[in-house]
């Protein structure tokens, strides 16, 4: 008897430890799609727009990249506070939900704040699931989409690069250095209240109890290696849009100025994207200007100067 007891004893143990991997590997892809819808893209983004703040998010920004799509960047107290749990946290603070127009239909989708909490190395994921599971219940579930093939756990993405030799999250593109939060944040709110570098302000989040901000930006130069639609019209040519990839952002952390490298946020939304062989046409290849691109816009935008050329106050990023 006592022996038929430590089996089912040792067997129970097994399978908690079997179950306890199977959650720990779980598989986690950047973008949600909610439903598909018909009709009028104003009509749809009016009612994604009220289902969004009946769950208690507010949208803190939206813009039109191109023709045919629409992002409502959004956050709450949750999203906040998973921001705040770590360093560098609040890329994670604002979250997007995108409305795109694909031939007959029309696509509502958003991000997934686990995702990206793992890819920005967010200490507590806790708040971030917390929001990922009000999305779906205001807007739906229907699928989640954006690794094809490729299978990242949370684990792998606290590690992700895109391949040898390109950027992890830990390796920013330094923008600007001022003299505390205050100076810095003005910078950079005068920046793209001019459109410096061809951006704009989509949106600004403080993070709260830290001297931390992210600003979603919007890059304008549409046939620039820097412009939303310029990269977005290369890469995201599957069936199921990544829309909500956009906007770029700034992070102002105390008195420095940061964004993700372009070779690390782009692929963070695109990691099954080939470098240069694609069945759709949209490869990484298409875009090897981009990253050099965008930091000189975002640079651009983050530094005041009063020089007719910008470039000549810009730091030493070698």
């Amino acid at each position: 008897m006592l022996k038929v007891v430590k089996q089912l004893f040792l067997s129970g143990a097994l399978a908690a430890m079997a179950f306890g991997n199977v959650f720990a590997e779980e598989i986690l892809k950047p973008f949600v799609l909610a439903y598909k819808a018909s009709g009028d893209m104003q009509a749809t983004t009016d009612e994604v727009k009220g289902k969004v703040e009946g769950a208690g998010f507010e949208v803190v920004g939206s813009y039109s990249p191109y023709d045919g799509a629409v992002i409502l960047a959004v956050t709450n107290d949750a999203l906040k506070k998973t921001a705040a749990s770590s360093e560098f946290g609040g890329y994670a603070a604002g979250q997007r939900v995108s409305i795109t127009q694909v031939g007959d239909e029309i696509q509502v989708s958003y991000t997934n704040p686990v995702y990206f909490a793992n890819a920005y190395r967010v200490e507590d994921t806790a708040d971030a699931e917390a929001a990922l599971g009000k999305l779906q219940a205001a807007l739906g579930s229907s699928e989640s989409f954006g690794t094809g093939d490729k299978e990242l756990t949370a684990k792998k993405l606290r590690k992700y690069h895109y391949m040898f030799g390109m950027e992890y999250f830990d390796d920013p593109s330094e923008l600007a250095e001022y003299d505390s939060y205050e100076e810095a944040v003005a910078a950079v709110e005068e920046g793209l209240k001019q459109g410096r570098g061809g951006a704009q302000k989509v949106y600004r989040i403080d993070i709260p109890g830290k001297n931390e901000t992210v600003f979603g930006v919007a890059l304008t130069k549409a046939e620039d290696c820097s412009g939303d639609e310029y990269i977005m019209s290369r890469v995201d040519k599957a069936p199921l849009r990544s829309t909500a990839h956009l906007p770029y952002e700034i992070l102002v952390s105390d008195g420095d100025v940061y964004a993700l490298y372009a070779r690390f946020r782009i692929a963070i939304s695109y990691p099954n994207l080939p470098m240069v062989q694609s069945d759709t046409g949209a490869t990484f290849f298409n875009i090897m200007c981009a990253p050099n691109a965008i930091e000189e816009a975002l640079i651009e935008a983050c530094l005041l100067y009063t020089s007719p050329s910008p470039r000549d106050q810009r730091p030493n990023l070698e």
